[in-house]
This record gives structure tokens, sequence and C-alpha cells, in this order.
């Protein structure tokens, strides 16, 4: 089989909350002529994303279409998860055109590129492209790219802080694998953080790289699919804090899953949250609720002390109102009572 005739996939990575599942929804219904399929690759198992995306099949992208791999990092569990995904989406009828993954917040994408290289896949797919999604508010605030410096002036300071934080590892690691960064959010930064936000992925990249501003999502499928950039062949150009033997895990990292009673009102659940993302150094946290006196249910999106929330659908009548929320935060911030506690005690009070 020539290359000509390898499926093409996307891969799209990107940290928490940078805006990965609303930009696979835009290129779901916009689709460019192509038949979609999409993996979904979860950190915590409450399937949030690919529920939000089966929501928005459309004919190009059916249900059948959008496969969900949650509790488990893709490029940690290619074997027994990603090689037999990839297999059955090249076995529907029809057969998709382009398929794209959407990596965990927490996946470095390198490991992933290297499952491509796997025979029972590596003749008959190939990586189109690498698209890295950065928050450019975050980005131009140093969270993901700190000050060396500044670093070491801390070490010297607490002798706690005697490694490089993990959330700057990953995000070097994904702008060092694109090929294409979409800068999410730009209205939130203003001109002056979009430029510091560029000129800091400039200094993290190895190569120079095209960063294009991306409100909502909205991107024109043309940019960014059908790049040809065979990544899996490319893997020296593409440099990582992990190109040793696989030493990656996310034991940095940890999520828990809260249940939540019914809500007096969701502005309630908006504040805890963004006490304890205060309080709790919380990096992200995404779910439903139930609200009392609403016919529909809450989606909750929340990256750090920003809260994103609407009603997004119906409760079906043979379904339980009950809420839950997958919270993710570095090992030593998640304190599992405490969060609980704080996102539980939240029920409407009994009229006396």
């Amino acid at each position: 089989m020539s290359d000509l005739a390898k499926l093409p996939v996307t891969i799209v990575t990107g940290f928490l909350g940078a805006g990965k599942t609303t930009l696979i929804t835009h290129l779901m219904q916009n689709p460019g002529g192509r038949r979609l399929a999409v993996v979904v690759n979860e950190f915590g198992d409450v399937g949030v994303d690919g529920e939000i995306l089966r929501g928005c099949a459309i004919p190009d992208c059916p249900a059948e279409n959008i496969v969900e791999l949650a509790n488990g990092c893709i490029c940690c569990t290619v074997a027994d998860d990603f090689i037999p995904t990839i297999e059955a989406l090249m076995a529907l009828d029809p057969r998709p055109d382009h398929i794209l993954i959407e990596t965990s917040g927490l996946a470095l994408p390198k490991p992933l590129l290297k499952a491509f290289e796997w025979p029972a896949i590596r003749a008959r797919v190939t990586v189109d492209g690498v698209i890295a999604l950065a928050d450019a508010e975050a980005v131009a605030a140093g969270r993901f790219a700190p000050d060396v410096a500044a670093v070491d002036a801390q070490r010297l300071a607490d002798d706690s802080l005697d490694h490089e934080t993990p959330l700057s590892e990953v995000f070097e690691d994904q702008i060092a694998c694109a090929d294409i960064v979409l800068l999410t959010k730009p209205d939130l930064a203003g001109p002056e953080g979009v430029a510091r936000a560029r000129d800091l992925i400039a200094a993290e990249a190895p190569r120079v790289l095209p960063v294009v501003e991306v409100a909502e999502g909205a991107v024109d499928p043309r940019i960014i699919l059908g790049l040809g950039a065979a990544a899996e062949s490319d893997l020296d150009a593409r440099p990582s804090h992990h190109d040793t033997p696989h030493d990656h895990d996310h034991e940095d990292f940890e999520s828990i899953v809260v249940d939540l009673p019914e809500l007096a009102d969701a502005a309630d659940l908006v504040a805890a949250i963004e006490r304890l993302a205060k309080s709790h150094n919380i990096l992200r946290v995404k779910g439903h609720a139930s609200v009392a006196g609403k016919p529909m249910r809450l989606l909750v999106q929340a990256v750090g002390a920003r809260v994103r929330h609407q009603f997004d659908r119906l409760w079906a009548s043979d379904e339980a109102r009950r809420g839950r929320l997958v919270v993710i935060a570095e090992h030593d911030d998640l304190r599992p009572e405490e969060i609980r506690a704080a996102l539980t005690d939240l029920a409407p009070q009994p009229a006396e």
C-alpha cells in the first residue's frame, strides 16, 4: 500500500482546558467533505468529552465513529487500547476519510507518535499532523513555561522544590511535537497577552511553528487537516523530555470522581470550584450537575478558577438526576475528603 493510500490521523494535543473538545466539535460540524472518526482519551472515568462529542454527531461523523478511551493515558496503553481502536475504526463500512485523536490534557504526544510504528498499522495509517492547543491567557502568565532563574531561586529558598514542575514538561513536549499551534481564548489574554504567549511558544519550539489564534474552536479545516506531515517518520525533529526509555507516567497527577447531590443554585457550585482552585491548586474540573427546579442538566467545565457552565440538555425520563465531577490536580494537592466536602455541601435546605 502506498503512502497516498494511508488513512490520515490528526493528533490534537494541549494542556487541560485548552479547548480540544471545542475544536473537534467544530471540525465535526465543518468536516470539509471528509467522513471523520474521533478517538477521545479522557483522564478519569467520567467520559465528559466523549459524551459532548457524541451529542454533536452528524452524518459525516456519526456516533458509532466516536470512540472513548477512559481512565488511562492513550500513550501508555498502546497495545491494550490504542491499536485495537484504530483497527476497529479502519474496519468501519464506510471507512472514515480521516481520524481525529483528542489526547488527554496530561498525555505526551511523542509516545503516541511512536505507536504508529507498530506493524499492525504502520503500513495503513499516517499521522497527518500534530495540532497543539495553547491557552493564550495561561501561557502569557508563564504557568507552563516557568522562568528558569525564578525556579532556581525558589529551589535555594525551599528544599521541597527539587525538580521542574511537571506542568511545564507537559507543555514543552506538546509544543515540541507540534506541526501547528492554535492559540486559544485570545480575547481573554488581550493583545499584550497574545504577543507574550507567542514569544513563549517560539522560545520553546525546536523549530519555527505557525501559530494561529482561534476563538471557540472556529478554524478553517483546511488549515489543520491535510498537512501531510507524516509525523511518525519525523520523530528526531520532535524532541521530548522523555526520549529515554519509557519513563513517562502520570504519578504527578491524580483524579477523583465526586458524586454531587442536587444543587440549590448553580452559582453555589461555581463559587465552590473557584475556592478550591485557589486553596487546593485544582487544575481541572469537568462534569455535570442537577439544579433544583431546572429540567435541564448543568454542564460544568473549569480550568483553575475559571469556570464555564451551561444547561446542555434535558434530563431523560428514566435517568437519575445526579451530578458527577472529575477533579484533577497534582498528586500532593489532591486531598479527596476536603474536596468532596467542599463540593457536596451544596444541597438545597429543606423548607421550614
